[in-house]
């Protein structure tokens, strides 16, 4: 195992968040080229051996996972049986949030057709959405997903949520413009 290996595991088991190839490269004083295909290699590595563990490229930056084969023992052992799964509100508003950012509160009630406040301040102390400044007209905070919602998710990028339009009615754009 040569020393570029070893403190990339050792980096990575410790962090809380993605970490970009960048910082470890500055970290390790090594070229980000050379850390790049370290991590690529570690990640094909971990998988061909089947560990429990994997090392996955999300949101802009690399981190340690467990296999999803493993999700069943490592919730029972972190949860101990409880569930923190999000209300079917919190999913409806963070999907407005997701497809539609940056977005105010009021759109995402103009949306869902009730107040989404308190679901709002839900997301956003779970770090799953954020303000993202203020629309020029209104003056309205705008809120938008987190590199964690990425994370979760498993995502890089907004750009590989799924399509929306397969799942909407023909009449969606009628739809959001009549009053409730």
């Amino acid at each position: 195992m040569t020393e570029l290996t070893m403190g990339l595991e050792a980096i990575l088991l410790v962090v809380d968040e993605p970490v970009a190839e960048i910082t470890l490269a500055q970290v390790l004083e090594r070229p980000t080229a050379e850390v790049a295909a370290a991590l690529r290699d570690l990640s094909a590595e971990y998988t061909s051996a089947g560990r429990g563990f994997d090392l996955r490229e999300v949101a802009g930056g690399w981190r340690l996972y467990t296999r999803a084969e493993c999700a069943p023992l490592v919730e029972r052992f972190v949860r101990d049986g409880q569930q923190a799964r999000l209300t079917q509100a919190a999913l409806e508003t963070l999907a407005v949030v997701a497809y539609r950012q940056p977005v105010s509160r009021a759109r995402v009630a103009a949306i869902r057709g009730v107040n989404s406040d308190g679901v709002m301040r839900t997301l956003a102390a779970r770090g799953l959405v954020e303000e993202a400044g203020t629309d020029p007209e209104s003056q309205a905070v705008l809120y938008r997903t987190t590199s964690y919602f990425l994370e979760r998710l498993g995502l890089r990028e907004l750009s590989e949520l799924p399509e929306l339009a397969p799942f909407l009615p023909d009449d969606v754009d009628t739809l959001e413009e009549q009053p409730k």
